[in-house]
Order: C-alpha cells, then structure tokens, then sequence
C-alpha cells in the first residue's frame, strides 16, 4: 500500500474516531442528565415518604428518642406489679433502699392534699401490756384526680313589695349574660373556645365528651354560644391588631384554610396569615402578640392590605417573592426591609443531607449550627450587645460562606436540587445577613412558625370552615387564644374573665385593660 492511500486511511480512521467521540460526549451528557434526573425524582420520591410518614421536623426532639422506652417502661411495669404481687402472696417484704420510684418527690405543693390515715385493726400490745405508744408514721403521696365537674347554676331573684303601701316591687336586676336565658355560663363557653383553638378538638366531639357526661349538647348550639362570644371579642381583637400596628419588628407567615363553597359542594382554598411580635429575645419591654388574618389568597397584595397603617420597618419572613412587594412601598417610615430566616435554608440542606448524602449540604448545616450556637448565647440579652457578639463571632463566619456557596455551585451539575439550594441562599444572601445590622432581629421566623402551627393541627381535626365569616371568626379566636399563650396565661381563665368584664358594661374606651398580657400581670401580682 503506498503513501498515499495509507494517508487517505488514516484521515478516515481520524474522522471516525472524532465522530466516535463526539457520539461518546453527547451520550455522556445524556446519561448524566438521566442519572441528575433519577436522583432529583428519587429527592422527590423521599420527601415525599417523609412528609406522610416521617417526622416533620429537620430534628429529633429529646421526646422521639423516647418512644421506643415508653413501651419498655411499660412492660417493665407489668412485671414489677406481677413481681410485687407474687412476694406479698408469700410474705409481706421491706421495700429494699434504693428501689425505682419514678416521679415521687416532686409533686407541686399548690396542689390541694387530702390526707387519709390508715390505723392498724388494732393499737393494743399482743403480749396484754395495754395500748401502744405512736412513735412515728410512714408518709407518701400519691397523684389523684378527680373528673372535670360540671355544675348547674342556680340564680334567684327574691321580689319584695311592701305591705303597707301600694309601692313598686323591688327586684335585682337580672344579670347579662352571652346567651340571654340560655344554657352556658361564659366560663363554659371560655372552655369550649379554647378547646376548639386551643386543644383543637372539634364540636362534635366536645358534645360527645359532654354526652358521656349524660349532658346533651349538639355541635351547632356550640357554634352558637362560639359565635356570641365572636361579637363581644371583637373589641379585644382590634385592640390587639392596634398594639401589633406599633411594633417596629414583625414576623410574617401563612398557612392553608380550605373553606367550604356550598354552590360547589366542595372546599376552596384560603389562606390564615400570621402577623407576631415578639421582643423577648431581645429584653423588649413590649408583649408578645399573635394576629391570624384570612384572606381569600396567597397573593402578596394582602400582606400590603394587612400591614397597612403599620409603622414597623423590619419584617422577618420566608423566601415567597409575594412579601417582594412590601419593599417598593411608600410609607412615612420607607418601605419594609425583609429579614430572610435561616431555618428555612437549613431545612433545605437537611433534606440534601438526608437524601443524598451530600457532604457540601452537610458543611453547610454546619456552618449554619454555628450561627445558632453563638445566637444562643446572647438570647434575651440587650440589642447592643447582641449586635457586639453577632459582628465578632458570626460575620467572620457569613463572610467565608458566601463565596464557598458560590465556588459549590460552580462544581455541581447547574440542574441539580443543591444547585436550587445554594441559588435560594445567594438570591435572599441579604435578607438573610441582616441580622448582622440591628440587635433586634431574630435568625429565624419561629416565633411565628410556633404561633401557627396549632392553627395546622385545628385544621386537621376541624377538615374545613364553614365559610368565609367563619374562618375570620375562627382567626379572631385563635388570635386571642395564641397571644395568651405567648404571654402564658391560662386562655379558659381569661376568656371567662374578659367576656364577663365585657357583658357588664366595660367601657370600650378602657379596652386596653383586657388585654392578656395585662391579664397576666395583674394575676401574677394577685398570688
């Protein structure tokens, strides 16, 4: 074969084997967007499982590591009664020193005690030398209880007439109440409120509690005596959204509230928005104050609708672009500036870490436990001096982990689920770093998150509301329940206490004073 030819050959041979690995690149890139592709929906496919049988939470509570022990506690329990049983059927034993004895010793000393005294048959001496001297006695104390009593209330109204004279006759006047000549007390309806929005047990199972109780009340005459109580707890309400108007920090977020649409004979989707502030972390004299709104949507223009006439600036949040409106606002105090949480990012690199193994998401929930560790050492501490320790010991942090989310996203497949991850992060980096600017702000939303979720589980327990009125009746009652728990007062209390207060004529002018947190000092100072 001449030059030539072997030339020619060669030539072919070059073509072939470029077009070979040409053919070879684009089945690589193929195969690779296939296997991205399998890993997203196998990312998909585990979140998925765990939100309908894992646990919810990014973390394990003590309480969960638990669960399995519940049970063995419970056997073990089993056999230490089967045990106890057997000895005494053969000799009554000592209790030898040392013994288990959980939870004794520690009962509250508020609690009522009703003693009882066990003598023996008999004090007389078994050898006939007369009665025997006490020289002592064993105690122990026991946790009782007695069911939940209902009572019925009985109300007399003498009349008086004089018998001299043709006078008018003198009678007291009937006192007010929620339902007029009805069945309930307010400290019954209280209860009911509460164990609606509060317990998030629904009516109709509340009346077959009471029916056990041989009381037979049905779902809608509950609703009733609810819906009353609705009217003369709107001052409270309002009173409440006022204070809220004032703070100069807020959290923000929503949630589900599917309402019936009776012309569809099916539910519609709306929405509870949670409004909260909450100065604790910080030494803020102001109170803790939770306020559900519901809106038909999730749109960003009832955010603006809700916050209007607030003259706070900050406004802690999720990343949902519909709060991105809130900035171009103009107000006398500037548009809001949005402060991004750090939970929401650190559950994204949770679910990364669990599904995937991924060592950059494990780095990352790291670096971000860092910040938490430092945040929880200047809790409850003045704004001044959490801005001095944030800027010292977590800036140095938030500055080396921009551009190392930066260089990880250079290195993996642009498509992936982190790559999403890490562009969430770079996209709110400065919502997400304010904190570093005023004392004041917080890491996270929870103290909303926390003040929503009972919201969730009523939900759950309740299906759906009735309609749009009751929905916003249902977050009236959750507002008022949910700022009592922030300000820890016991909300069957205060409600049986406010509705009282306000059927005898308060002063709507005063309705300051019934705010829960008043209510929460003014029993503090009554102990």
């Amino acid at each position: 074969m001449d030059i030539a030819s072997l030339s020619i050959e060669n030539t072919a041979l070059k073509e072939l084997l470029a077009q070979t690995q040409a053919s070879l690149a684009e089945h690589q890139a193929a195969l690779a967007q296939s296997e991205e592709a399998r890993r997203r929906l196998e990312s998909i496919l585990s979140d998925l499982r765990r939100e309908k049988f894992g646990a919810t939470s990014e973390k394990l509570s003590p309480e969960q590591y638990n669960l399995p022990l519940e049970d063995a506690e419970i056997a073990q329990g089993v056999l230490d009664a089967a045990h106890e049983r057997a000895q005494a059927l053969i000799r009554p034993v000592p209790k030898e020193p040392g013994t288990r004895n959980g939870n004794r010793g520690c009962l509250p000393f508020h609690l009522p005690r009703v003693e009882r005294i066990i003598e023996p048959e008999s004090t007389q001496c078994p050898c006939g030398c007369g009665e025997m001297a006490r020289i002592g006695e064993d105690v122990s104390e026991r946790l009782d209880r007695i069911p939940a009593q209902l009572r019925v209330l009985v109300t007399r109204r003498p009349k008086y007439v004089c018998r001299h004279c043709a006078g008018a006759v003198v009678q007291a006047h009937a006192p007010e109440h929620i339902v007029p000549s009805g069945l309930p007390t307010e400290a019954l309806i209280a209860q009911i409120i509460v164990a609606k929005f509060g317990d998030h047990l629904p009516f109709y199972r509340q009346a077959k509690i009471y029916a056990r109780e041989g009381i037979v009340l049905d779902r809608a005459s509950l609703g009733n005596w609810v819906g009353r109580a609705c009217f003369h707890l709107r001052p409270v309400g309002d009173c409440m959204h006022r204070h809220l108007a004032q703070a100069a920090r807020l959290f923000i977020d929503e949630t589900t509230a599917p309402v019936l649409d009776p012309g569809r004979k099916q539910t519609r989707k709306g929405y509870f928005w949670a409004i909260a502030c909450d100065d604790r972390g910080h030494s803020g004299i102001g109170p803790p104050i939770v306020v559900f709104k519901y809106a038909a949507g999730r749109s960003g223009r009832f955010a603006e609708e809700f916050l209007s006439g607030f003259r706070g600036r900050f406004l802690q949040c999720d990343g949902y672009d519909g709060y991105d409106r809130l900035t171009r606002l103009e107000r006398p105090e500037g548009p809001w500036s949005l402060v991004h949480c750090w939970s929401h990012l650190r559950r994204r690199f949770v679910k990364q870490m669990r599904n995937t193994k991924s060592p950059i998401a494990e780095t990352a929930v790291r670096q971000i436990a860092a910040l938490y560790a430092i945040e929880a050492t200047v809790r409850g501490h003045a704004p001044e001096a959490r801005l001095t320790m944030r800027r010292r010991q977590s800036a140095p942090i938030i500055e080396a982990l921009k551009p190392w989310l930066e260089k990880q996203l250079s290195m993996i497949s642009s498509g992936s689920v982190l790559a999403e991850d890490i562009r969430y992060a770079l996209s709110h980096w400065e919502g997400l770093t304010r904190f570093l600017d005023d004392g004041r702000l917080e890491l996270d939303t929870n103290p909303v998150e926390n003040s929503i979720r009972p919201i969730a589980l009523t939900r759950k327990n309740a299906l759906f509301a009735g309609h749009e009125i009751g929905a916003e009746n249902w977050a009236l009652l959750a507002s008022i329940v949910g700022t009592c728990k922030l300000n820890d007062v016991d909300p069957v209390a205060y409600l049986e206490k406010t509705l009282v207060a306000i059927i005898n004529g308060h002063p709507q002018s005063q309705i300051d004073e019934l705010m829960p947190w008043r209510f929460q000092r003014m029993s503090s100072r009554n102990q």
